[in-house]
Parts: C-alpha cells; structure tokens; sequence
C-alpha cells in the first residue's frame, strides 16, 4: 500500500485522503510505494503499448483513464544527440504521463472537484484527463499564458481561472481553492504520483536502447517534474540491476529565469530566502522562480554528477527554428535543452522535446 509522506519532517499521510501536502511544513510529498517485482525486457513486447506496460514500477495499475500515452519516438539528431518525440502526446506535451496518475487517483478517491494550476501544459493535460475521467476539473493559469493552451483547456470543459500576476501567484490561488473540503488537488508538483507517471520516460528510453540508458539525460527545469521523475527512475532502475550506472542529469534553464542554476553553481543546497530575480522569458512553461522542490532538484542533479545549463532568449528563437528546419515544430519551452546540448560530441545525449509547437507558435 503506498503512503504519502514529508521528506524533511518525516510526516505520514494515507494516499486515500485529499490532504494535499504536509500538514506540518506544508511541503509537497514523496511516495513510499515498493515496485511488485523488476522488469523485465523480454516479458515488454507483449504488453499495452503505453506508459502502463510497466506496471511492476507504477503505483497505480488497470487504469480506466489512459488516452494511450506514453511509448514516443526515440530519434537521433547527430552522432550523439538523440531526442524523444514527447510532444506526439494525446494533448501534445510531456505533461500527460503524470496527468494521467493524478486523473486516476483521482477517479478513485471520487472528490467533489478537481483544481490545478499551470502555465499551460499541465492544466491542458490535467483538463483532458479529468474529462476523460468524468471529473469536474478548474484550471488556475497565469494571465499571460499562451491563447492556445487556454482554449485547449476550455475545449475539454475545464473551468478556466486566469489569475492576475505571475506563476507563483497562479499557484498561490489554486493551493487556497485546494483547501476547500472534498477538493483534490492534482498538484503536479506536490503530489508524488505526477513523478511516478514521469518517470516512465527513462524506462522508454531503457526499452528502447535495449536494456541500457545514455550517458547523460537532459530535461527542462522549472518545477522539475521531469527531472526528478528521472533521478527515480535511474535508482530504480539500478537498484534493480537492470544498469550498470546511472547517466547524468543535465538541468537546463531559461537565463531569466535561472534560480536553481544560480543556487547550483553557488554550491547552495536550496533557495535563498526572498524572492528570485526573473525577467520576461520565451521559455514559459520553466519560468518558475520559486519551485517547492527545489532542495530536492538541486540534490538529484549532484548525485548523479550532472549539472546545470542555462539559455538566453537568442539561443532559444535560434534552437526552435533549426528543429523547425528537421521537421520538429516544438513550443519554445520545449526546445531549451536542444540550445544547450545540441552541439554536444563527448557523450550520448538524449534531449526531450515535450511540448507542440502548436501551443506557443513561432517566436518572433
């Protein structure tokens, strides 16, 4: 039976619950949840193609909300850059392998509503899975957030609030609405099985590369969703003794908006107190001054002797033209860790592009 609870002050919840984080340091919580058994490649080729075939690793299993995501194109862009297609998803980001979990969980627990907050993609995913769900679903958003993403989120009959002000107070109002009684709060930050459908990007890249992984993996980071569904991923993986070795984890940052960047390479293990210096950024769905799991991103990035890398506006309009010139049109979100290691030689890389172009448009 999986149990939420607190990394730093040890606090316990039943997942059964709607308590939404913990209720001592009001901190987003961990999963305690034991995989049934390891994988195995061969038993693989049989199994749903989608994220759910690795059901030993997942928390949840014989979903009824699946819109068949997971299982993307793995494509390689030089000798050593390879990308994952993650915007091929049901709602065209990466952000509906943990939206899926929480849409699940969710229909279980059977709560009166369902909020969420986001600069665009987890809302539209968090919407679609609700839908799917038959669950009442209101979408907090920044005011600001692309038009396309917003529609998307009214078209599957979400209730849209657009908040005044930037991401961090779009999160404030939601976490207020989430303490309404009978509400779930499908926090892709504080609520762990978001990273546990994340996580199921390196064990595609697993399968896919027959049982290994690259040398390095790099993610956009805002909230570090991504990231820290990786590092989960990797232990497990190795705990298992399905690797040898765990690769690197490459944080990649828009320059403006860059406070983990800043706090890593300072040495720092969290955030200063105080608010984050930001500017305007092309890169929105990673503008995220203050993310709640930050000493938690900063850790997982030095365990695995990776690091962090940021990208100015410049390198992101010129990075999403030379894909759109492969014949990837990905949001300028998605294009950041392309700007950052697509020139990369020494080692096997494999970058996410895990948002459509579609949902941002071109960057003038």
């Amino acid at each position: 039976m999986a149990t939420y609870f607190c990394p730093r002050d040890g606090a316990r919840a039943a997942t059964t619950s709607l308590t939404w984080c913990c209720p001592v340091c009001r901190g987003p919580w961990d999963l305690e949840s034991e995989p049934t058994g390891p994988l195995s490649l061969n038993s693989l080729a049989r199994r749903v193609n989608s994220l759910w075939r690795y059901e030993e690793v997942l928390p949840l299993s014989s979903p009824t909300t699946s819109l068949g995501e997971g299982r993307t194109p793995l494509v390689p862009l030089t000798g050593t850059v390879s990308a994952k297609l993650d915007f091929l998803m049901p709602t065209l980001s990466f952000k509906d392998r943990g939206a899926v979990m929480l849409a699940e969980l969710a229909r279980r627990l059977s709560p009166a509503r369902v909020v969420a907050d986001s600069s665009g993609n987890a809302g539209t995913a968090v919407a679609a899975y609700c839908a799917r769900a038959g669950l009442p679903c209101t979408v907090y958003v920044p005011h600001g957030t692309s038009p396309k993403k917003t529609e998307q989120i009214r078209a599957h009959g979400a209730r849209l609030e657009i908040v005044p002000g930037d991401r961090e107070a779009t999160a404030l109002a939601a976490r207020a609405a989430a303490d309404s009684p009978g509400t779930f709060y499908a926090s892709h930050v504080f609520n762990p099985y978001f990273l546990h459908g994340t996580k199921t990007y390196v064990h595609e890249l697993w399968e896919d590369l027959g049982g290994r992984l690259p040398d390095a993996i790099a993610v956009p980071v805002g909230n570090g969703t991504l990231l820290l569904g990786a590092a989960l991923a990797t232990a497990e993986l190795h705990a298992q003794g399905l690797i040898d070795t765990r690769p690197a984890l490459v944080a990649v940052q828009a320059e403006a908006v860059s406070p983990l960047a800043a706090a890593f390479h300072r040495g720092a293990d969290d955030l200063p107190d105080g608010p984050a210096p930001t500017a305007p950024t092309l890169a929105e769905g990673i503008a995220i001054p203050r993310p709640p799991r930050a000493r938690q991103i900063l850790a997982a990035v030095r365990e695995s002797g990776g690091t962090f890398l940021t990208v100015t506006e410049g390198q992101i309009r010129t990075a999403q033209r030379d894909l759109a010139a492969r014949g990837f049109y990905v949001e300028t979100t998605g294009v950041a860790c392309w700007a950052a290691v697509g020139g990369w030689t020494d080692r096997s890389i494999v970058v996410p592009l895990c948002g459509a172009g579609l949902k941002t448009g071109l960057a003038a």
